[in-house]
């Protein structure tokens, strides 16, 4: 069996790609010497030492930004994430961001999560997207729950629920859209459904039915659940169909003209939203530590509660 494989099974407190950095790092000795290669292979008899060194300072520094935090133990957090925040410190977004606020927030609480001190991101909603998020305060509740994301609940008790504001009412009105996700070749901004890209299943169902100006209907609540978690997933599978999001700038810019169509209260609240209108409000996983199935629902932020009483329903 390999070095990394191997330990990853008797060290469950580490992820699999942590063991394999500290491998790389020179931090495992079998049977007295160093081995630096992973997939070294384990023989009977092998001694084998790993050193872990103490986790190092996050290179993010903590920012105190209030959250809403809807539950948290000393394994994870689950918080509502507000349109607006970035996730995760990148290029143009070094500071104000979510890490920055857990980092603040946890303080000492916080374990090396792939050796640095810094909550562990297991899935991500865009900057522009509200709702619900879970992040991992150590590196075993976040292999636990990265393995159930990359399941996607498939056998296991993973949940994830969006509300999305469309333009239009889909045909049927109940389905799926299943069509692979890469990157627009003519956009960096951009993903797009195209052939050879990553599997997308979004499985949706339309709840309300908004009328526009005329008295026909002219856009729709939709409820949507991921069973892969691409980039932009549920923008880019409602365009593809013909119903991007309102307020996506991105994915609907063709769609703009239709905002004539609404009713002059929803032209407002949607001129006043700013952003696609989409709302993580469901997620459901297991407990990390415990097994407990966990389970937590949003309300729509005032911005789309705003929006989606200012339509007039069919």
């Amino acid at each position: 069996m390999r070095l990394d494989r191997f330990l990853a099974g008797k060290i469950s407190e580490l992820s699999r790609t942590r063991l394999k950095a500290l491998i790389l790092e020179g931090e495992v000795e079998v049977s007295g010497r160093t081995v630096k290669d992973p997939e070294y292979r384990v023989n009977a008899g092998d001694e084998i030492t790993v050193e872990i060194p103490e986790a190092e300072p996050a290179k993010p520094s903590g920012e105190k930004i209030p959250l809403d935090i809807v539950y948290e133990d000393k394994d994870l957090i689950v918080l509502d994430k507000p349109a607006g925040l970035v996730v995760h410190p990148a290029a143009g977004n070094r500071s104000g961001t979510l890490v920055n606020a857990l980092i603040a927030h946890c303080g000492a609480s916080l374990s090396g999560i792939g050796g640095e001190k810094r909550p562990g991101i297991v899935h991500r909603l865009d900057k522009d997207t509200s709702g619900l998020l879970v992040v991992a305060k150590n590196d075993k509740a976040h292999r636990s729950l990265s393995a159930q994301f990359a399941d996607h609940g498939r056998t296991g008790d993973l949940s994830r629920g969006y509300l999305a504001f469309a333009w239009g009412v889909p045909k049927p009105e109940r389905g799926t859209v299943d069509a692979p996700i890469a990157r627009d070749p003519r956009s960096r901004v951009k993903m797009a459904v195209r052939k050879g890209g990553k599997e997308a299943v979004t499985h949706y169902e339309v709840l309300r039915k908004y009328l526009g100006a005329d008295g026909k209907p002219v856009a729709s609540m939709i409820e949507c659940e991921l069973e892969t978690g691409r980039t932009h997933q549920i923008r880019v599978h409602l365009a593809r169909a013909g119903h991007p999001l309102l307020g996506d700038s991105v994915y609907g810019a063709g769609f703009q003209s239709k905002a004539a169509l609404l009713p002059q209260k929803a032209q407002a609240a949607l001129t006043a939203l700013n952003r696609q209108a989409l709302h993580a409000f469901r997620l459901a996983f297991s407990h990390p530590t415990t097994g407990k199935l966990l389970s937590f629902e949003s309300k729509l932020p005032k911005e789309l509660a705003v929006l989606e009483k200012s339509f007039k329903k069919a």
